[in-house]
């Protein structure tokens, strides 16, 4: 194959390629998490007074929906892009929108000077956020575990993973050394907007990294072969998304039941502990922020570690510890949480953070060794970003209805339990994926026209 007769990426450049993907996932987490604390800290001053309904109503629709609603189009276009067109091109767009429009919204004009039109405005970017973010994910583990050697894959393609940990401590920094050096006052009037215009930083350090590596040399064998097909049968090739449809549809559903207990748990322990720890346990916030940023800290260090040992083990094995490790760990969290100690608060999200690090760190290589390459950007992609709308969305919501409801944390713990089961059975319906060559693009849905049934159904990656 083209691609496995192409040199192996040097030590060095391997390292920029994961510092280029890394630097964009930080990114989208450094957005993410900036936007859900400016929103309860000052947006809803600036941005939705409560004396106008209509402006609640757009509060409350866009705090928290529209940014995952927006990431499966983001999936499906940029996946198809990044399948027909090549990752780098498409994570360098993503990073423009995704940056840009961050740097957007610290420059917007607020309700008292522009009226209604500012949260439209406020609305509109984070459409955009959610948009970009929906593409940004497959494409940046993707130009990793491309580029990668197999044998440490999981390792590698682990790296880009770190920057949801990395965003959340870095957003969380920035605000809390602006709001210790600055008055209320000052920071409602404009200091607010500094860790937005500091995204234009950060999107200028992705860009010039970006633009620095290579496309994956396995998607160029890919393209190269494809057209060679193209040109002998007269025929186009399919449009990744229908191949995916037909080929993987029972990779996409391992891949997003995959992610139920992954993305659950983690909204449960960094988003929800906010609510819980400061009404069922009586701490106070920042106590329950402080023992959150620690437990991230941890969760960046063990990542690579977790990823390391899915190249020794395989992914299904690690993968199940962290799903089986963090459904058993519900019910001792909610009660260590309970006893008001910070060191218990603390060893509760800790001990929860490591556990969905064992599922975050093979997940990029896991997802990518599922599918084909002339549809794998796509098939990541759908996986990853349409399970996050029934799986991260409404988790912080659910179990906030559920501790209103019951007055009681065990419905939540069963909640989670829930989405474990669902996450060890999908992983048990996977085939082990550590061995396979992502070199290979003969893959299923790849065919010319006139290609027998059991040739286009056969199964690589």
């Amino acid at each position: 194959m083209a691609a496995s007769a192409s040199a192996p990426p040097t030590s060095r450049s391997l390292r920029r390629i994961v510092a280029a993907s890394l630097i964009g996932t930080t990114v989208e987490w450094y957005d993410f998490f900036l936007y859900g604390s400016a929103a309860a800290l000052v947006f809803n001053k600036l941005f939705f007074p409560e004396s106008d309904p209509l402006v609640g109503t757009l509060l409350s629709f866009l705090t928290y929906a529209v940014g995952f609603a927006a990431r499966p189009l983001g999936a499906l276009v940029f996946g198809h892009y990044g399948d027909r067109l090549g990752r780098k091109k498409l994570l360098v767009l993503s990073l423009l929108m995704m940056g840009g429009a961050t740097f957007a919204i610290g420059l917007l004009p607020t309700h008292a000077t522009v009226g209604s039109a500012a949260p439209v405005l406020l609305t509109a970017l984070r459409l955009v956020q959610g948009f970009a973010l929906g593409g940004e994910w497959g494409g940046a583990v993707l130009l990793v575990s491309e580029h990668g050697d197999a044998e440490r894959r999981g390792f590698w393609a682990s790296w880009p993973q770190t920057g949801a940990p990395a965003g959340q401590l870095l957003a969380t920094g920035v605000l809390s050394a602006l709001t210790a050096l600055m008055s209320e006052s000052t920071f409602e009037a404009w200091g607010w907007r500094i860790p937005f215009l500091l995204s234009g930083v950060l999107v200028i350090l992705g860009l010039w990294i970006r633009l620095s590596v290579d496309e994956s040399p396995v998607f160029k064998a890919a393209l190269a072969q494809a057209e060679e097909r193209r040109s002998a049968a007269g025929a186009a090739e399919k449009m990744p998304l229908v191949a995916v449809l037909r080929h993987h549809w029972r990779d996409v559903l391992i891949a997003m039941g995959a992610r139920m207990a992954e993305n659950i748990s983690y909204y449960v322990i960094t988003a929800f502990i906010l609510v819980y720890a400061t009404t069922a346990a009586d701490l106070s916030k920042q106590t329950a922020l402080n023992a959150v940023l620690i437990g991230s800290a941890v969760h960046f260090a063990v990542i690579p570690m977790w990823g390391a040992l899915s190249d020794r083990l395989g992914r299904k094995p690690v993968y199940l510890v962290g799903a089986i490790g963090v459904g058993l760990w519900m019910v001792p969290f909610f009660a260590l949480i309970n006893t008001r100690s910070f060191g218990n608060l603390l060893l509760a999200v800790t001990v929860g953070l490591i556990f969905h690090g064992a599922m975050y760190a093979p997940q990029a290589a896991f997802f990518s060794e599922l599918f084909a390459t002339r549809m794998r950007y796509s098939g990541a992609s759908i996986g990853a970003q349409f399970s996050s709308v029934a799986a991260g969305a409404p988790a912080p919501l659910i179990a906030t209805a559920l501790l209103a409801h019951y007055d009681s944390s065990t419905p939540i713990a069963l909640y989670v339990i829930a989405a474990a089961l669902l996450t060890v059975v999908a992983i048990g319906c996977a085939r082990e994926t550590r061995d396979r060559d992502l070199a290979d693009i003969e893959g299923a849905g790849a065919e010319p026209a006139g290609t027998s049934a059991p040739a286009a159904e056969a199964r690589t990656v």
